[in-house]
């Protein structure tokens, strides 16, 4: 008897990032120049003085850390794993990467509507909602009140990860993962799984990188398109 057995994403810890089957792999940053990103700054709208933040050194994509925003793909993606190697190179900081973002400065005229995963010291894989939303399990342990959750100004935004000490000291690499497939965003950081979320409010859109108060360096950002298998057995 032939059965139809169609293979989905299950939240499990047990999960490898190899969950699904994965397309040829696009390197997002060429190592040489931001070809298919685009910066968005608001202080350099208006202050002709200002500087994009998001330079090329070194064969790095770097993230100076001010003037504050975000280095924005100029494509959308759904359906992804989205390999991302950084280090604080010289001292602790934040920085965060933007998943399934779209509408530019929503939240503070500064943050594109988005799920950020963070990346701030201490704290890697933490979710912040940006005028997007996602659910966890033990959703108030992990946000809070859940009559002061939201996704706008002033409202719990942020989601604590699953687990601590997952991060490498400063000056050496860490290797993110964020895979995001239909309305799941599943995160691990040196191959240990920090956080998974679900019924996301968004499931494609922009990636970005925050410039956010301190001096961030990226090697590597790699995003591999995942195809969701259909079997006949």
């Amino acid at each position: 008897m032939k059965k139809l057995i169609v293979v989905a994403v299950i939240a499990m810890s047990s999960l490898s990032c190899q969950s699904l089957s994965q397309r040829r792999a696009v390197e997002l940053f060429n190592g040489e120049d931001l070809t298919g990103w685009h910066v968005d700054v608001p202080k350099m709208d208006k202050d002709p003085e200002a500087k994009s933040p998001f330079i090329v050194r070194d064969g790095m994509l770097v993230s100076k850390g001010t003037p504050g925003g975000h280095l924005i793909t100029d494509a959308v993606y759904e359906n992804y794993r989205l390999e991302v190697q950084y280090r604080f190179a010289a001292k602790p900081g934040n920085c965060g990467v933007l998943v399934h973002a779209s509408t530019p400065r929503a939240l503070y005229g500064m943050f594109p509507k988005s799920i950020e995963v963070q990346m701030l010291t201490k704290n890697a894989g933490d979710f912040w909602c940006i005028v997007e939303d996602i659910t966890v399990p033990d959703m108030e342990k992990r946000r809070g009140p859940k009559a002061e959750w939201g996704i706008t100004e002033g409202k719990r935004r942020r989601i604590v990860n699953l687990t601590d000490g997952s991060e490498n000291p400063v000056g050496e690499w860490n290797t993110m993962i964020v895979e995001c497939v239909d309305k799941s965003v599943m995160v691990w950081v040196n191959d240990d799984f920090v956080n998974h979320g679900y019924d996301c409010t968004a499931s494609k859109g922009q990636i970005a990188v925050q410039a956010e108060g301190c001096e961030v360096e990226f090697r590597k950002l790699t995003l591999t398109p995942i195809t969701k298998l259909t079997a006949v057995m």
